[in-house]
């Protein structure tokens, strides 16, 4: 019966439109010229172009990364003090795709220094009027980090009188290596650049949690090489800037994606685990979906054409046929991680109900004697949508609660 009744809702969903123009014309409602137009605009807009979607890689790469969406205009990378990320470095890093490829991709990176490092260092960095007019609170916590600050301060400022371009990578690597820190890679979602509004303020809360920032921009976005993303290509990059951690520091890394970063950063980790390489501490997701055959029917974008029976057919199949899928329901158990969900009840981009169901996968099919996995709901009269859970006063608690309790855990 459930088949019956999905089979007549689909072929009324098919019918409703053409039918109620005819029906108009035969009534007299409109003329032919009007019935003409609205049959054309019908099936060029619901026929043909699914059709041209189904089969244009290109296309379906363009909707799903949407890099050709850029904001704040004429944003200078090169300088993160521009939007009030002061010490901070703009760096890049070349991905290669295989041994044999001599030139690679380069992607656009950058490294947002702790707020307890600045404090020390900021005469060195040259930013002591930005750090004293910045008006956040300082919290001060005698962690293992501070201590081997407090340690080691005067022998890196001897060696460090002041920061250059000359010496810059050597500086901020130097405090990326020092015993007691934590690193948090996060993977931004489609469109827009590293510099984008929200994420900068994502980033200055972890500032002022004493962690590193490393954010990057995915190949084909910002000032990374204009290479058409794929699944395998935007994870390969998010790879690379793991790497490149890990080469520097033992230090533990926390892995953070939002959006579409979460399907990146399931698959990363996934894989990691796979290579059985050394893995990050824990990965926080952020406004997460399923898999993008669930999120592409519940996108807002596809809310004139998800009831169409062709829907399938010319969108979600050919996307998954063209390896676009970043399946998180499958890679949630393929990685040992503990895992923490943040979600609010008024996303309508990622609808809440998707990051919910992603925790009871990850709940149903993770080992018992893996990381545990945590959910957080964030009530929808707050209205922090899809892009604002960084402004929620009890999100830093969480995160550091998170953090101090996996840092040190191996999975």
């Amino acid at each position: 019966m459930s088949g019956l009744h999905s089979t007549i809702n689909t072929i009324c969903y098919a019918t409703i439109i053409p039918g109620t123009i005819f029906i108009s014309w035969l009534i007299g409602l409109v003329g032919l010229r009007c019935l003409q137009v609205c049959l054309l605009f019908f099936i060029l807009i619901l026929v043909v172009l699914p059709l041209v979607f189904r089969y244009s890689v290109t296309l379906q790469r363009g909707i799903l990364f949407l890099t050709f969406i850029t904001y704040p205009k004429g944003l200078d990378l090169t300088n993160p003090a521009g939007i009030g990320l002061y010490a901070t470095r703009n760096f890049y890093i070349t991905v290669k795709e295989n041994d044999e490829d001599e030139d690679g991709v380069r992607i656009g990176v950058w490294h947002v220094l702790p707020r307890n490092a600045v404090r020390r260092f900021k005469r060195e960095l040259q930013v002591e009027e930005a750090f004293d007019q910045d008006i956040t609170l300082d919290e001060r916590r005698d962690d293992d980090y501070e201590q081997e600050l407090r340690l080691l301060a005067p022998a890196i400022k001897s060696e460090f009188p002041s920061i250059v371009p000359e010496n810059e990578q050597l500086f901020y690597e130097r405090l990326l290596r020092m015993p007691g820190g934590t690193v948090v890679i996060y993977l931004h979602g489609n469109t827009a650049t590293r510099g984008s509004g929200h994420r900068s303020e994502v980033y200055k809360l972890l500032r002022n949690l004493n962690y590193h920032v490393l954010s990057f921009d995915y190949r084909g976005y910002a000032d990374s090489d204009p290479v058409s993303p794929t699944e395998e290509g935007v994870v390969r990059d998010a790879m690379m800037v793991y790497e490149y951690i890990a080469n520097v520091t033992s230090n533990p890394v926390i892995i953070w994606g939002h959006s579409l970063g979460t399907g990146v950063a399931t698959h990363m980790c996934a894989r990691l685990a796979h290579l059985k390489e050394r893995s990050p501490r824990g990965v926080i997701l952020e406004s997460p979906f399923t898999n993008i055959r669930d999120e592409i029917r519940l996108h807002p974008f596809s809310r004139i054409f998800k009831h169409l029976p062709w829907f399938d057919f010319a969108i979600s199949r050919p996307m998954y046929s063209n390896r676009l899928r970043f399946e998180s329901d499958i890679h949630v158990h393929e990685f040992p991680q503990p895992i923490m969900i943040i979600h609010a009840e008024d996303d309508v981009v990622v609808p809440f109900h998707l990051g919910y169901q992603l925790y009871r996968i990850a709940l149903d099919s993770r080992s018992r004697a893996w990381g545990p996995v945590e959910f957080h709901r964030f009530d929808r009269s707050k209205r922090y949508g899809h892009k604002y859970l960084c402004r929620a006063p009890e999100l830093p608690g969480l995160i550091q609660h998170f953090v101090e309790n996996y840092r040190k855990a191996v999975y």
